[in-house]
């Protein structure tokens, strides 16, 4: 097991009507600004709810955070914040509005020019506004880890970063927001927190039994209720297991001690940003493709997944490596989360605009071992038609 420091400071508020928990959790004194996405949270009654648990404290809101939360339109957020001296932030939605909280709540009090914080990985933050969640979508875990991605649609770009400053203070899981999600919304949020548990497990063997064994429940886990969470959108028990998987899948505790790997996640990226296609969407493309050409450097983990996540365990080593990489896509499309560039009508020119977007923004040697340049990238988007 490799040496580590772990260290998760966000308070968990889980179960049905904890949004009432603000009262308590949200200092008396506090001005608070309550970001959130399109206009379900108030349709279903979930920002109404907010602002009743906040009672008299001073509120102002800021809506229409998208997916793939755009810098600019995240400035607008700052100039607001700083105009009006906001000291309490409140993200109300999935990843997307949280990661763009986490960037408000480091931009608001950044001297330079905010872009720096995404241009450096975070490196830059010395403070922040403290902020607290209300996750309505299970998927990115953001709502429990220190990372944020942000996208600038201007320069084509999608960048991350990570700071312990921007932890979530608490956040408030209430399963019961999630019965009135789109299906397309319940799948990308699987395809997520399974990506998200392989990119720290399907590695290389790090005498991390632990975390293996914890990864691998988490797996099995998804694999279980993926498909319930779509074909019973009001089961509490399916839909609270979904939530809490997803959130433990990146809050750092199965990362812990072992080498990780996020080059999947790093080629999606650009996808996303060149195509505007769904975080997950991408990482459904990418991953096959990843663990296919990367099978000599991931064997000892993939034949370990094979056996453990799977059952697959007759066959050449081989065999059972393609096994468990078409298992991993026929769940995928089970989701009706798509695989193939060509499904979203992309073609062979795809190739050469993200290659050019990787090596632009320094992503030229990916991978727990770092030997994913883009020659090993070229070969990867090519399989995924």
């Amino acid at each position: 097991m490799l040496d580590f420091e772990y260290h998760n400071p966000t308070h968990i508020s889980f179960g049905k009507g904890k949004i009432t928990e603000l009262h308590r959790l949200v200092p008396p004194n506090a001005r608070v600004l309550v970001l959130f996405g399109g206009g379900s949270a108030r349709h279903n009654g979930t920002l109404t709810e907010v602002e009743t648990a906040l009672g008299d404290r001073e509120i102002q809101l800021f809506g229409g955070i998208e997916p793939n939360p755009d810098y600019d339109m995240l400035m607008d957020a700052v100039v607001q914040v700083r105009r009006e001296n906001l000291d309490f932030l409140i993200a109300v939605g999935g990843g997307s509005v949280i990661d763009g909280t986490k960037f408000i709540a480091a931009a608001a009090p950044f001297l330079g020019d905010p872009w720096e914080i995404l241009m450096t990985g975070g490196q830059r933050i010395s403070q922040a506004i403290p902020f607290g969640c209300v996750l309505t979508l299970p998927a990115t875990g953001s709502e429990m880890n220190r990372h944020s991605v942000i996208t600038r649609k201007s320069l084509q770009a999608k960048l991350s970063f990570s700071h312990n400053l921007v932890y979530p203070h608490f956040s408030i899981l209430d399963p019961t927001k999630t019965y009135t999600l789109p299906p397309r919304q319940i799948a990308n949020g699987v395809v997520d927190a399974f990506v998200h548990v392989i990119e720290q497990y399907l590695t290389y063997p790090s005498n991390a039994p632990v975390q293996d064994r914890f990864a691998e429940g988490l797996l099995l886990t998804l694999i279980e209720i993926g498909y319930r969470a779509l074909q019973t959108p009001v089961d509490y028990d399916v839909r609270a297991n979904l939530m809490w998987t997803a959130t433990m899948a990146l809050n750092g505790l199965i990362g812990a001690g072992v080498p990780q790997d996020w080059a999947t996640h790093m080629v999606g990226h650009e996808l996303t940003a060149l195509y505007g296609l769904d975080h997950a969407q991408t990482l459904a493309i990418v991953l096959p493709a990843m663990l296919d050409q990367r099978r000599d450097s991931k064997r000892a983990k993939l034949l370990q997944y094979a056996d453990r996540v799977w059952g697959i365990r007759t066959g050449s080593d081989d065999q059972r490596i393609d096994a468990a990489i078409e298992r991993t896509r026929h769940f995928f499309e089970s989701l009706n989360v798509k695989t193939r560039l060509s499904d979203y009508e992309l073609a062979g020119d795809a190739v050469a605009q993200v290659l050019t977007q990787l090596e632009n923004h320094g992503m030229t040697r990916l991978g727990e071992h770092e030997d994913v340049d883009l020659a090993m990238s070229r070969r990867i988007l090519e399989a995924c038609f």
